[in-house]
């Protein structure tokens, strides 16, 4: 496959993040320090969860020198250009947005004010500065009500069920867009429920074990037949690490590899990244229970709206590209997570 590459690079490629406050961007940035990346990180701090958590992954990734970050919107263009503009990056990742499925049902104007608007800004200060590769976040809920698994990059994903979905599809096609029209290498990575320490407290492991911890009862969807392809946050950072260096290359005749999101007339790909299994709902809180010693109360519900049944991720284009692939079995990340938020919470 074609790409160009940044590899050698690293030791002074200079990476600027947006979230670094949040879960994701918080790993990110860690990793790319450990590997000698400087980083400078761009975060609003919003009030969707709790701002102390995030202060507390700014506060740990600042006791690195290679590490400076801004708070801002994404929506405040005036503020993210002179950001962007002040540390020149050769490359950017886009992770910040307004996340969570079911929030999008009641607050969808968030959605677009973060999500479009502010990828909007992003996208426009990629193109001006010209860098190298610009990377963005979406999601694995663009697949929407596909029912073909596992999931492939190459499938149609014209019905999302949710804001949220719809955001990132159309935060998809603005990136095919600008790459095409400007020759920016774009690279949108589309992830599978990711899970590990420092997580996110609206999400599922977080909130089934503060509950169970607490003998509150957990609320489990459609009966607990659900699956999803949970994807262990240290895994997915990697992969992301790796296709920094991946940069897509618009295909002088217009011919892509079998198989290859690459878009034939733009310098543009869309990868997955998940952990290529399906894993039951319920055998995911049983593995909570092992780890945490004790059983859960749990509250059967129906289905909610526009939630799917199930996720499950081809990985095989990642793997393609940069010779890796998640593969850390789930009860081995939930017991890390319970390690890490006994001691978080105290509990």
């Amino acid at each position: 496959m074609k790409n160009a590459s940044l590899e050698g690079k690293n030791v002074t490629t200079r990476v600027f993040i947006t979230g670094t406050a949040g879960f994701i961007g918080f790993h990110l940035a860690k990793l790319l320090l450990a590997e000698g990346f400087i980083v400078h990180g761009y975060d609003g701090m919003t009030d969707y969860y709790d701002v102390a958590l995030k202060q507390r992954r700014h506060q740990m990734l600042l006791q690195s020198p290679g590490f400076s970050a801004t708070e801002g919107l994404l929506e405040d263009q005036a503020l993210l250009d002179q950001t962007a503009d002040a540390f020149a990056p050769d490359v950017i990742v886009h992770l910040a947005a307004q996340a969570g499925v079911r929030y999008s049902l009641e607050n969808p104007r968030a959605y677009l004010d973060a999500n479009v608007i502010g990828t909007f800004n992003v996208m426009e200060a990629a193109r001006r500065l010209n860098v190298q590769h610009l990377l963005m976040a979406s999601t694995s809920s663009v697949y929407g009500a596909n029912t073909e698994m596992p999931f492939i990059e190459t499938e149609k994903a014209d019905t999302q069920l949710t804001i949220y979905a719809a955001t990132k599809k159309a935060n998809e096609s603005m990136g095919h867009s600008y790459a095409h029209l400007y020759n920016l290498p774009t690279t949108m990575f589309r992830f599978f429920t990711v899970y590990g320490p420092w997580g996110r407290p609206d999400l599922a492991l977080y909130k089934f074990v503060d509950a169970i911890l607490d003998d509150r009862p957990i609320d489990i969807y459609n009966h607990g037949d659900m699956y999803r392809d949970f994807t262990y946050v240290d895994d997915l950072v990697r992969a992301i690490r790796l296709l920094i260096d991946a940069v897509p290359v618009r295909p002088a005749d217009g011919v892509v590899d079998e198989g290859d999101s690459l878009s034939p007339v733009a310098p543009y790909r869309v990868v997955n990244i998940g952990n290529s299994d399906k894993v039951r709902l319920l055998d995911f809180i049983d593995a909570i229970e092992v780890a945490l010693g004790q059983k859960a109360k749990r509250n059967y519900m129906d289905m909610q709206m526009g939630d799917v049944p199930a996720t499950w991720a081809n990985a095989e284009l990642l793997q393609k590209l940069t010779g890796y692939r998640p593969q850390t079995d789930f009860r081995d990340g939930i017991a890390r997570f319970v390690e890490w938020y006994r001691q978080y919470a105290g509990k």
